[in-house]
């Protein structure tokens, strides 16, 4: 099968013919037929995510397709199901081979392309918003980054959760894809002034950051009493640093947020989550954003508009078949 593999950190990705897997006990192979693009891909190709893969590599964390094989006594969606699903590496290729609970059905309404971009993204604003940061209907959300793949979702989903949700992207196409994903009030980036916009908004009691950088510092200092902070991701390359006397004055919480640590040690919860975005995406009350969908044979170009800020929403590779 075609597969994009990472030879070295760092080195660009290589297009290659590799081996098609073969499922064992408990797994399926699903045929590929879109795979959602992710700042993390990024960080995996340079060595510096979290989960460090070792080369070669095939990179690519979020699918859908078809189920296509089922391991000996494997108890699954049957041959022919539509799934979509999350993993460490190894999307970018026509097949994958995954443990069977990975995988998840999606309705027929959603398309492979939306599919593919669906579950880290919601997953990560919709465990993170409801269940760590317990957000609550009327409080003030203030979200980072909120034109992008996950920032936006954070958006839907704080609206979605009852809550007041203040923007903040870059420039005013990005501002209006956030204001038509439900923001209340927006703040372009580049703006100065960000603490005090915040507090002359009434401050905020849930921040979802994924920027990092001097917006985290402003937006900690602008909390209401008993605020939450979600270090989400550093897409500036700036990790702030937290003054451990500032949470202690306003009683603030700070907490990290890795979608990929859920699925390890809270399966269920992970699980339980899926299902319920599926639900809501079905009853038409998300409605994800894919700007821009490329065929397989341009990954690299993809990774390119991440690295550049030149998409909204997701990234889409469209597996099928090579030019």
């Amino acid at each position: 099968m075609q597969a994009w593999r990472i030879l070295e950190l760092g080195a660009e990705p290589a297009l290659s013919t590799v081996p098609a897997p073969i499922p064992a006990k408990g797994e399926i192979v699903v045929r590929v037929e879109a795979v959602g693009l992710n700042f993390a891909d990024m960080l995996a190709i340079q060595g510096k995510y979290q989960v460090r893969q070792t080369p070669p590599f095939i990179p690519g964390m979020e699918f859908s397709g078809v189920v296509e094989t089922l391991g000996s006594a494997t108890d699954g969606p049957p041959v022919g199901t539509r799934v979509l699903a999350t993993c460490p590496a190894g999307a970018l290729a026509e097949r994958i081979c995954l443990p069977a609970h990975r995988l998840s059905p999606f309705p027929e309404e959603m398309s492979f392309e939306e599919a593919a971009g669906f579950p880290i993204a919601y997953g990560t604003s919709h465990l993170a918003l409801a269940h760590t940061a317990r957000l609550q209907p009327g409080e003030t959300l203030f979200v980072t980054g909120a034109a992008g793949g996950v920032g936006l979702t954070a958006v839907e989903i704080g609206k979605r959760l009852g809550a007041r949700v203040i923007a903040s992207a870059r420039g005013e196409a990005r501002l209006s894809i956030a204001r038509e994903a439900g923001a209340d009030m927006l703040i372009d980036s580049d703006a100065p002034g960000l603490k005090e916009t915040l507090r002359a908004a009434g401050g905020v009691d849930v921040v979802y950051d994924v920027v990092g950088g001097p917006a985290f510092d402003e937006a900690l200092r602008a909390c209401r009493p008993e605020g939450r902070l979600l270090a989400i991701g550093f897409a500036s390359g700036e990790v702030p640093q937290v003054p451990a006397n500032l949470l202690l004055v306003k009683n603030l919480t700070v907490s990290g947020f890795w979608y990929g640590g859920f699925e390890a040690h809270a399966p269920k919860l992970v699980a339980d989550s899926m299902a319920q975005l599926l639900r809501w995406r079905a009853e038409g009350l998300i409605r994800p954003h894919v700007s821009h969908v490329l065929p397989f044979a341009a990954f690299p170009e993809g990774l390119a508009l991440l690295r550049d800020r030149k998409a909204t929403g997701k990234v889409v590779i469209r597996v099928g078949q090579l030019p």
